[in-house]
């Protein structure tokens, strides 16, 4: 694969305090395989769907034993100048751009309104090596309750376009890469607990929503919101046993006509 133009979300992982109990559950809902735990790199252990990268999972370092969430990358061709219009643009600087080894270099941030995400400048670890594919990354959200906080931060440090969708039901703003909608941001309602700070919620796809959802639930996860049918697919919200926030969608079961947008 060739490297991901600047902004495209590239590469998904996880920290679990019960790693064992991850790829259990992950392997069972998405069929994920798992590779090899790396000692060298804090026993980081890659997912696989058909033999190709998908994500990733690790233990937590120590002193970041918190809630479990999936953090979301974004490419970038330089990482430090990157990190550099995150300061610049209100965000903050988690940690500071990190060689690891060949693979790349990897920086983690928090944009202004509170979600925190990654910046990964490819090595040899370009990243996902399959997409939109059952098990694999599909999409992702930012949920925010300052969307007038985080849409010009995106857009500043991101060489992203923008549409509001057109419904007075939800905010709902689509990040475009030359024409190519890349990521989502939805402002978060009262319905969200206070307690729940923004984030990034990860799309994965599969074959079957709601058998996904039995699945899951059946495991320990909790039902957040659907399975619910969209223009874009099936798709439903859940946290799974350790409380990490993902969402399974199913592209080839639509319903209804796309939504008008904007240009912003």
């Amino acid at each position: 694969m060739a490297v991901q133009p600047e902004g495209t979300p590239c590469w998904a992982d996880a920290m679990f305090s019960d790693v064992e109990g991850a790829k259990s559950f992950y392997g069972d809902v998405l069929g994920w395989t798992f590779g090899e735990s790396s000692s060298e790199y804090g026993n980081y252990t890659q997912a696989y769907v058909d033999g190709h990268a998908v994500a990733a999972v690790v233990p937590p370092m120590q002193g970041q034993e918190g809630q479990s969430q999936w953090c979301l990358y974004f490419a970038s061709p330089d990482a430090a100048a990157t990190a550099t219009r995150i300061r610049e643009n209100g965000g903050e600087i988690l940690m500071e751009p990190m060689q690891v080894g060949e693979f790349g270099t990897m920086c983690l941030a928090r944009e202004p309104s509170g979600a925190v995400f990654g910046v990964w400048q490819a090595g040899v670890h370009e990243g996902f090596e399959a997409r939109e594919v059952p098990g694999a990354y599909c999409w992702a959200e930012v949920f925010t309750r300052e969307p007038e906080t985080a849409d010009p931060f995106f857009t500043t440090v991101f060489p992203y376009t923008a549409q509001q969708i057109e419904d007075d039901a939800v905010d709902f703003r689509i990040f475009n890469l030359d024409e190519n909608a890349v990521l989502g941001r939805m402002k978060m309602t009262e319905e969200f607990p206070p307690e729940v700070p923004s984030y990034i919620n990860v799309y994965f796809a599969v074959a079957d929503c709601d058998e996904a959802v039995a699945k899951a639930t059946k495991l320990g996860a909790v039902l957040r919101f659907g399975p619910m049918s969209s223009p874009f697919g099936r798709f439903a919200a859940l946290s799974d046993p350790q409380g990490a926030n993902f969402s399974v969608i199913d592209v080839t079961t639509t319903e209804g006509d796309m939504p008008r947008t904007t240009d912003v």
